[in-house]
């Protein structure tokens, strides 16, 4: 049995590789990037796969029993047509069954809306391709509030728009392993889940960062217009009203959903403690080495 993965070159395609060459040998696994040399380190056999070339992908799953579909980066409006680019490879090539990496988020009230719009779409595609599927909606990634930690001690805190609003924290770690069971279980076909891990406010998140990292960082909650201006001027306009729009769906408890985790990968999802101390732990030995 052939497993593709899609965008191998990017972090949660990647940790989904990883998982699966563990479970079913590197023979069995192939990665699919826009940039097949980005992905060289994983030693698998790398097929190149461009989103916006159907051509790519008519050749790049070829023999190929089932595919993960790592959702894009690209703007919402473009995203829809280079994910059906993939979908309709997967079937004129014989593919058996789709996963498809979707999100949580607010789907109307928020500047974020717009790309979990396009993520629904794609999941209706997915969902009437007319071969097996699994759609997981991710939460929300732990691992860039810890790559942010030399400003937040620089600044003394974490300071978004988020208020009381809790959110389910993941890591590509975790969404590596379960997306690997996802590809290989198909007794869960034909379900869409959950993928998230315990809901904690910002409070708490800072809390168990203190824990770990040995700080004294506050939260501090500021106004939805006065962060998504402080991001815009940090990082550009189109993606700091990006992550306002993400921490605008959390103050408005879009993000505190059930957990599917366990009944997808077979495990409980880790503690946020416990994804906090594990970054850490090798990010020290990153360092040392």
């Amino acid at each position: 049995m052939k497993i593709a993965v899609t965008s191998v070159s990017g972090q949660l395609g990647a940790s989904i590789a990883k998982a699966l060459i563990k479970e079913i040998g590197k023979e069995n696994v192939i990665g699919i990037a826009r940039t097949p040399e980005k992905a060289k380190h994983l030693d698998i056999e790398i097929r190149k796969g461009d989103y916006n070339s159907r051509t790519d992908f008519d050749a790049a799953l070829k023999g190929v029993d089932k595919v993960l579909l790592v959702s894009g980066m690209d703007q919402p409006q473009k995203r829809i047509q280079q994910h059906r680019n993939v979908i309709e490879a997967a079937k004129l090539n014989g593919v058996q069954k789709i996963v498809y990496t979707s999100i949580v988020g607010d789907e109307e009230n928020t500047a974020f809306s717009p790309v979990v719009q396009s993520n629904r779409q794609t999941e209706e595609d997915v969902r009437s391709s007319g071969l097996q599927w699994i759609i997981g909606r991710n939460g929300i990634y732990i691992e860039p509030d810890l790559e942010y930690m030399d400003t937040y001690i620089k600044e003394g805190g974490i300071t978004n728009c988020a208020a009381d609003g809790k959110c389910t924290y993941t890591s590509r770690e975790e969404l590596g392993f379960a997306y690997a069971q996802l590809l290989l279980n198909d007794k869960l076909n034909g379900q869409t889940l959950n993928l998230v891990g315990e809901a904690i406010t910002q409070t708490q998140l800072a809390e168990y960062i203190n824990q770990v990292y040995k700080t004294n960082l506050k939260f501090t909650s500021i106004s939805v217009e006065d962060y998504k201006k402080e991001r815009q001027v940090a990082l550009g306009e189109f993606l700091g009203t990006i992550i306002a729009g993400i921490y605008e769906g959390i103050r408005n408890g879009a993000n505190e959903v059930v957990s599917d985790y366990e009944k997808a990968a077979g495990r409980p999802h880790k503690s946020p403690l416990s994804m906090i101390e594990n970054y850490h732990q090798k990010h020290s030995i990153k360092l040392k080495a």
